[in-house]
């Protein structure tokens, strides 16, 4: 087969790839995003659909500050409804010891500009009466909000279609290697498609591209477990968090309970499945209990996962390759990247046109692993 060529070649079509293809179309690039499923199909499409402001890592904020602008105006951007909704979100301490770590995250927070607000313990219950007596404080972030997630990918990609971005699902990346002062992919179906820059956006299948060019992370897959209950009477209108990560749960206004499991489940990469053992169900459903005891009798419907990719310290590798120009990677979101996927595709397509973004992404640098090969025991401990 004759190769095919690109401006730029996106591996992986989750949402930060969907975004990245999207900007760079639309600043007139050739773009190719290739993808061995379909949009969407792994943590991009099954996370629970926060857009959390408060509580971010601090490094962050600037990109997730420009994201949430992104998100705010995506039915103009995109030209489609992801069901994004400003609902707020609600963080919940239940001690002292607690109560002084929100307050912490409260002032990063406000020191990047986001308006929070301290609620009380006769507050909280007064406002959310069906809350439980436990939590002795609360921040609320009006700003934070939800989507879709079954939604938004797909949505961005047609949209990245349409401005000219080249889909290709269901194809598999055999090879990549360097060729002159780009790239060219080998295919799984025997074709090529060579490119000027390349974008590793690949999740939980990232690693494998990085260490093709002499850079590595200690990567490890595993799958955010989510349930959905019975509709119940519509009453909830924030995201509700508890800071000690037991439970975070909303709910839509058909009334259905959406709420995200902890600890999350290992995942299997390589069969490509990311199962929810029942017990996971079980301990999910009794910390929602805890916080909203009205919702004790609530019965799941469904479960899912997908694999998403963890790094140690819980922030994401993004940016330039540090051994191979042309090449940015993206991934390693931990579960917090369907809020700044769309400053992340953004930020990765002013680097490629540009040469540089307004956005800081040092924190971000694939540099900080150069001496990591392994998983620490702790952390794999975790997904246990």
């Amino acid at each position: 087969m004759s190769p095919h060529s690109t401006d730029v070649a996106i591996i992986g079509g989750g949402l930060v790839g969907a975004w990245t293809a999207f900007f760079l179309a639309r600043r007139g690039q050739r773009v190719t995003l290739v993808e061995k499923g379909v949009v969407g199909a792994q943590s991009s499409g099954v996370n629970f659909g926060n857009l959390r402001l408060q509580g971010r890592f601090p490094g962050q904020y600037p990109l997730s500050l420009r994201s949430q602008a992104l998100w705010e105006d995506f039915d103009a951007l995109i030209g489609e409804d992801c069901e994004f909704e400003q609902t707020g979100h609600l963080y919940l301490a239940y001690d002292e010891e607690e109560h002084a770590k929100l307050e912490g995250y409260a002032k990063v927070s406000e020191s990047y500009g986001l308006a929070i607000e301290r609620v009380g313990p006769a507050d909280l219950r007064r406002r959310w009466p069906w809350l439980g007596e436990r939590a002795v404080a609360a921040t609320y972030s009006a700003r934070d909000a939800t989507a879709n997630p079954r939604l938004a990918t797909p949505a961005v990609v047609r949209a990245a279609a349409r401005h000219g971005a080249v889909i290709r699902e269901n194809t598999c990346v055999a090879a990549v290697d360097r060729s002159g002062d780009g790239f060219m992919l080998t295919l799984a179906d025997g074709g090529t498609l060579s490119c000027g820059a390349l974008v590793n956006s690949a999740g939980a299948w990232a690693l494998e591209i990085a260490e093709r060019f002499g850079e590595t992370a200690p990567l490890f897959p595993a799958g955010p477990p989510q349930f959905v209950t019975e509709p119940f009477p519509y009453m909830i209108e924030p995201s509700v968090q508890a800071i000690d990560g037991s439970v975070i749960f909303r709910q839509i206004p058909r009334g259905n309970i959406i709420l995200a499991g902890y600890p999350r489940t290992a995942a299997d990469p390589q069969a490509n499945r990311a199962p929810v053992p029942p017990v996971k169900t079980l301990a999910a459903m009794k910390a929602l209990a805890r916080v909203a005891p009205v919702l004790a009798q609530c019965h799941v419907i469904r479960v899912w996962s997908g694999i998403e990719a963890y790094l140690p310290d819980m922030i994401p590798v993004i940016g330039p390759s540090e051994t191979t120009p042309g090449l940015f990677h993206a991934f390693g979101f931990c579960g917090h990247g369907f809020q700044i996927s769309p400053g992340v595709g953004l930020c990765l397509a002013e680097m490629i046109v540009d040469g540089a973004t307004q956005t800081p992404l040092e924190p971000f640098s694939i540099g900080r692993f150069r001496s990591a090969a392994t998983v620490s025991e702790k952390f794999r401990k975790e997904f246990d």
